[in-house]
């Protein structure tokens, strides 16, 4: 099973082992990660499930469509490597996926 490394703002990590073709976001929230909040519940018409995926996977994931992109104008400190979790489909290709919370999560 793939494993994510969700880095917090705090300074820790929670990494987590997730079925292929869940969201990331329910990933998240599964084991425990309050600061996303995951408010539309994966419908992309909130920005509560806000991640920073870092650099080093940014360009192996699916590019965003346009209501992603809409939906992040809504985030805090929206920058070149923002994606909403709700939207990035969890796969075996993601295998040690590394993502940061923002502190505006929290």
């Amino acid at each position: 099973m793939p494993t994510v490394h969700f880095d917090l703002a705090d300074g820790s990590r929670i990494s987590a082992k997730g079925k292929p073709g869940i969201p990331l976001m329910h990933l998240a929230r599964d084991c425990g990660i309050e600061a996303i909040l995951a408010e539309c519940g994966g419908a992309c018409c909130c920005a509560t499930c806000h991640v920073y995926v870092d650099p080093q996977w940014i360009n192996r994931l699916p590019e965003m469509d346009e209501d992603e992109q809409d939906m992040l104008e809504f985030a805090e400190g929206v920058n070149q490597f923002s994606r909403l979790s709700c939207q990035l489909t969890f796969c075996d290709k993601l295998d040690g996926l590394v993502v940061r919370v923002p502190e505006s999560q929290y």
